[in-house]
């Protein structure tokens, strides 16, 4: 998802990254664009260094988060995309990074990859230590393209679609690929893994 610098857009517009370009495609959502089976119409072309890209998904239907074999729901509402200034909680003096792989559901499947900071709040206590905030981006990835995958994905989906059902724009992140340093109000956290670029937030007060 991406936004021109000049447009005031809450969620932005689907895109494909061809180089140093950005091409817009003819659906609302990301989600609407997997759903359709990953193809649309193109539309206008923007230069890369001129846009903002934005959570691939703003409001997800659902978002589960696995360590090991087993997930706990986290907050569809928190979601933060790259650049987003990320508020310290109320009674934390740090915040933790936690790098994780998301997948993005599509019709049914996985409709893509991106990155997810999971952050963590040492100095809070219980689910009140991780709901203020996910951030997710900076770009999707097709399965295709990831060419080394650290989880079974599969199986992950598999048992998140259990007895229930996955929703296109769902978010199931895997378990983590490492933890930052601790950053307090001020920095600037950058989380980086191929092929999906940086993900980077500034911590506010």
């Amino acid at each position: 998802m991406f936004s021109p610098r000049d447009r005031e857009l809450e969620r932005g517009w689907p895109g494909r990254i061809d180089g140093d370009r950005v091409v817009q495609v003819a659906a609302q959502t990301l989600q609407a664009f997997f759903t359709g089976g990953g193809t649309a119409r193109e539309h206008a072309e923007y230069p890369l260094a001129e846009v903002d890209l934005r959570a691939p998904v703003l409001r997800p239907p659902s978002v589960r988060v696995f360590d090991g074999g087993d997930f706990v729901f986290a907050n569809p509402a928190a979601i933060r995309g790259p650049e987003d200034t990320v508020p310290l909680p109320e009674g934390a003096a740090e915040l933790q990074p936690v790098l994780r792989v998301a997948a993005v559901i599509g019709a049914g499947t996985i409709g893509g990859f991106t990155l997810m900071n999971d952050w963590h709040a040492p100095g809070l206590t219980g689910a009140k230590a991780r709901d203020f905030a996910i951030s997710l981006g900076p770009v999707v990835v097709t399965p295709d393209e990831l060419a080394a995958q650290t989880a079974d994905w599969d199986a992950l989906v598999a048992y998140a679609a259990r007895n229930t059902q996955l929703l296109p724009g769902d978010v199931i992140a895997a378990a983590p690929e490492f933890s930052g340093d601790p950053a307090r109000a001020g920095d600037v956290v950058e989380l980086e893994l191929p092929p999906f670029g940086t993900l980077r937030n500034t911590v506010g007060s």
